[in-house]
């Protein structure tokens, strides 16, 4: 393997910054080739063991892709679900850079269904905000996220396009976020949501729900969100 560093870099690490680089200015989109090992190595001037050992890495990270005499292509964004992270922080881990669009935020109530997520009376006055979010400007999500309005009345008014609400809740509110129960399944778009991300009628989806709750075990979030599934693919790590 190439021994040759610029900058405190080995090459490797060279080329995988090049490669992320191209993905966050949008250079490089999910589902687009990726130069060769062959091309790589000419390119960077290192050998083909080097190129090799770089985009290995990047596949594991789950940043690229290798399909049998096709190529390495850029991989479709994953859902961790063995760590709980924001949609600021998945795409931060892969090099992107984040971009939603606020379409509801505003104060409901008579949610009865929600409230129970909450652990609230059935009568509680809640915090709705919704967002479609985007990767390479193409919507790819829809999240609508339900917080006590007694506690959280504030939100309504950050700034969520452009920052994360796990970090604006912890930073400024000072709630810790611990953990989140899930439901995930199969569903199709349909009306409001099909048109919001930009699918025809019965275009399938993954739908997760989660209740996030704080270090103190007290339900904060009850998310619901709707994934464009040839958008993603689910990485499970299981522990034991």
């Amino acid at each position: 393997m190439a021994q040759n560093r610029h900058n405190g870099l080995p090459a490797y690490q060279k080329i995988q910054r090049a490669i992320r680089q191209r993905i966050e200015t949008n250079k490089l989109k999910s589902g687009d080739a990726v130069s060769s090992e062959r091309e790589l190595a000419r390119i960077h001037g290192v050998s083909l063991m080097t190129a090799r050992h770089a985009l290995a890495g990047l596949e594991r990270e789950g940043i690229v892709e290798r399909r049998r005499g096709s190529g390495t292509f850029v991989a479709p964004p994953r859902i961790h679900f063995n760590r709980l992270m924001s949609y600021t922080e998945q795409m931060g881990s892969r090099g992107l850079t984040p971009n939603s669009k606020i379409i509801v935020a505003k104060i409901i109530g008579d949610e009865p269904e929600v409230a129970a997520r909450l652990g609230l009376p059935a009568t509680s006055r809640i915090v709705k905000i919704e967002r479609v979010r985007h990767t390479a400007d193409e919507p790819f999500a829809l999240e609508t996220c339900f917080l006590p309005a007694d506690e959280f009345a504030n939100l309504i008014d950050a700034p969520l396009a452009r920052t994360s609400l796990f970090a604006t809740l912890e930073h400024d509110c000072n709630v810790q976020l611990a953990y989140a129960d899930e439901e995930v399944d199969a569903t199709v778009a349909e009306g409001r949501v099909a048109q919001l991300l930009n699918l025809r009628p019965g275009a399938p989806l993954l739908r997760i729900r989660q209740v996030i709750y704080s270090t103190k075990t007290k339900p904060v979030i009850y998310v619901i969100g709707f994934y464009r599934s040839e958008r993603h693919s689910l990485f499970i790590r299981r522990m034991r």
